[in-house]
């Protein structure tokens, strides 16, 4: 049986709990950012070299997809209570993040992403965290009704996901390329 519904030709898609908006709406628009933030972080943790970087990834993967749901949501319903984003949710966040920082100290400058493939596809599951969170507050400021858990986690996960991308690179033995660099000929040789 085919997965597809045909239901969505015309440009419109079905919310949780019913009814019908335009898929450039923003909440689809939100919920979409989202799914390509989880896309984005799962090729982070397909390159990645370390079983703990795959276990976090895995877990913030969890979490993302439940936020899609939560997101799905039509604004007139309630969001059911396993969807939503809860404070012990950004806690385990705010965890992880002092677990990363211990191991791997975060720069005290500017990085360039693309130490590693694993760090690189964290630091671009980051950006496409922040350009989520911009949308979920686009959508907040549309009057639509958003958990204020959810913006608090999504903000705190693009901060893991950099503390990830550089426990990544010490992992595979690589040192982050500083944004600026007084040898010209340093950034040659780190790329070689």
């Amino acid at each position: 049986m085919p997965h597809y519904t045909r239901s969505g030709d015309d440009g419109s898609t079905t919310l949780w709990g019913g009814g019908r908006i335009g898929k450039d709406h923003p909440q689809p628009e939100a919920y979409g950012a989202i799914d390509e933030a989880s896309a984005a972080l799962g090729l982070g943790r397909a390159l990645s070299t370390d079983p703990r970087t795959r276990e976090i990834a895995i877990g913030m993967q969890r979490r993302l997809y439940l936020i899609m749901a939560e997101l799905a949501v039509a604004p007139d319903k309630p969001v059911p209570d396993d969807f939503a984003t809860s404070a012990k949710d950004v806690d385990q966040l705010e965890t992880w993040a002092s677990e990363l920082e211990s191991l791997a100290p975060p720069p005290s400058e500017f990085v360039l992403p693309g130490g590693s493939p694993g760090s690189a596809a964290l630091d671009l599951a980051r950006t496409t965290i922040r350009r989520a969170e911009r949308e979920v507050v686009r959508l907040r400021g549309h009057g639509h009704p958003v958990n204020e858990e959810t913006v608090r986690y999504l903000n705190r996960a693009s901060s893991v996901l950099f503390d990830l991308a550089r426990y990544e690179e010490q992992q595979a033995g690589i040192e982050a390329i500083r944004s600026r660099d007084s040898d010209p000929s340093a950034a040659g040789a780190a790329a070689q």
